[in-house]
């Protein structure tokens, strides 16, 4: 038994570094913080989107400055960035009529104006199967750069397409009520 204690005092530290370096969601794991373009950015949350009874994706929101209010974050000037990992096989194009939706949800009387903008996205979007990764990061004064699976998949410029595109996870309309309070770590 005393060997037991001893090997469990022992094995804590290891536990709780690695606890503090990782955050895992339905066997997605995702690092608590990580560098883009030379800036550290902290996992502000992660959640789960689910359509109907389908898990369709975990998301991990990073920060530069962490923030538990949606409409905050999708305003703010900071780099940031929203990945995507998906749970299942999905067409790129349902992936995309998915956010689009999510613009109209959220855009209000900007959605004209967003329109073309919309639309280059929805082409950037490719099928996904379980396990591959789009990431979304905003740059300030640039705008989105999209990736999947680590390949470029284009840009679009922009705050004000980026400011929507946060909404659609954690604005006043998500897609996802669940997954908005996971990304907001609530």
């Amino acid at each position: 038994m005393k060997k037991f204690a001893l090997l469990a005092l022992l094995a804590a530290p290891c536990l709780l570094s690695a606890a503090e370096t990782e955050m895992t969601l339905k066997g997605v794991s995702m690092p608590m913080t990580l560098q883009q373009d030379g800036r550290k950015l902290e996992l502000n949350g992660m959640g789960l989107r689910t359509k109907i009874v389908f898990k369709v994706y975990v998301a991990g929101l990073y920060l530069e400055k962490t923030s538990r209010d949606g409409m905050a974050v999708a305003s703010s000037e900071q780099l940031k960035r929203i990945e995507l990992v998906f749970l299942r096989s999905v067409d790129g194009k349902a992936v995309a009529e998915a956010i689009a939706e999510g613009f109209a949800n959220n855009a209000g009387a900007a959605l004209p104006a967003l329109k073309d903008r919309i639309t280059r996205m929805e082409k950037m979007i490719p099928d996904v199967k379980k396990g591959d990764r789009l990431v979304f990061v905003y740059r300030p004064g640039i705008g989105i750069e999209v990736t999947a699976n680590g390949k470029p998949a284009g840009a679009i410029e922009g705050k004000d397409f980026a400011d929507v595109l946060f909404k659609v996870w954690v604005g006043d309309k998500p897609a996802d009520k669940s997954l908005k309070n996971g990304l907001l770590g609530l």
